[in-house]
């Protein structure tokens, strides 16, 4: 019986290749730089019954009408914003993706960004690196404290979750979100209030995005609501960068109309080295790595090769992104 083969565009943790190995499933890892573009991928899926993309862009529509006869494709990642979900499932192509592995590490990432830019910790660090640390007055480079304030929470999901449970157990802040739906057991456990974005805006000390990135989220954050958040506080997504207007965003922090923001995720990523944030006293930016530890990404690999497995195996997948394929 020929051996079933699965094209990965990058290299992931070894444990997923094991699982491969173990199943008796084929593998092509593409190793060089740099990452390939659109018509590369689609060649080499082309050779291959299964695909794990680590961040491909261009699976589009036409993608899938070109890889049609692919059995599965399984993401390295949570999110899907960048993959024609409706096309692949027209094509039955299950998606599969790794929901929940990096719920904490996340979470973790945001509240680093949170302290990092309420201390300017960053910014200091550079200074050490300039010899300019000297003798300060009293009243020199200060920060502000988390202790106490309150977070809002823009789409308080698994991960808003985690990182309300970190701010509220451990510092003692006061939890507001927004979100679709009520989350029942967050106001129960953490005591959380589901508030209008309006309100969000106007009482929060710290706002975290964990939206995913729709039409409706799509650049939900922008002059006009930084003026509508108090002058003393922090924003910080690790969401999308497209949830955020990057153009305002440094407009606000040049105006001091926020005290700071801190992101994970930029639009488009990588950023531009010369970005104008990457210097600002009150900007903290990281290449988006929310889900940077080794234990996270193994976990990831181990979710990816778990989809491809069920895929050529014609099973339902154990984290389908379209379920609803497995009716056709």
């Amino acid at each position: 019986m020929e051996r079933k083969k699965v094209f990965i565009n990058k290299i992931i943790p070894e444990l997923g290749l094991r699982l491969l190995d173990e199943a008796g499933i084929d593998y092509t890892v593409w190793k060089e730089k740099p990452v390939l573009d659109r018509d590369q991928a689609i060649l080499f899926c082309k050779g291959h019954d299964a695909f794990i993309s680590a961040g491909q862009s261009g699976l589009d529509a036409d993608f899938f009408k070109q890889c049609s006869h692919l059995k599965v494709v399984a993401l390295h990642s949570v999110g899907f914003d960048g993959v024609d979900i409706s096309a692949a499932t027209a094509q039955g192509v299950p998606i599969g993706n790794t929901p929940n592995v990096l719920n904490r590490a996340t979470a973790e990432t945001a509240l680093l960004l949170m302290l990092t830019v309420a201390r300017k910790a960053l910014f200091l660090h550079k200074k050490i690196q300039k010899g300019e640390w000297a003798i300060s007055q009293p009243t020199q480079d200060l920060g502000v404290d988390i202790a106490g304030k309150t977070l809002g929470i823009v789409g308080l999901g698994r991960i808003g979750t985690e990182l309300a449970r970190m701010c509220a157990k451990s510092w003692g802040m006061k939890i507001i979100y927004h979100n679709r739906s009520q989350n029942e057991e967050a106001e129960q456990e953490l005591g959380a209030k589901l508030v209008s974005f309006e309100e969000l805006l106007a009482q929060s000390d710290i706002i975290s995005v964990h939206t995913a990135l729709t039409e409706e989220t799509k650049g939900m954050f922008g002059y006009e609501q930084f003026k509508k958040m108090k002058s003393s506080a922090i924003f910080v997504n690790t969401a999308r960068g497209g949830v955020h207007r990057e153009e305002e965003l440094i407009r606000a922090l040049n105006e001091n109309v926020i005290w700071g923001a801190g992101l994970d995720v930029t639009n488009p990523e990588p950023m531009n080295p010369d970005n104008p944030l990457l210097e600002m006293e009150n900007a903290v930016v990281f290449p988006h790595i929310g889900s940077s530890t080794f234990e996270t990404r193994n976990e990831m690999a181990r979710c990816a090769a778990e989809n491809i497995i069920a895929g050529l195996k014609g099973e339902r997948l154990p984290y389908p992104v379209n379920p609803e394929v497995f009716g056709k």
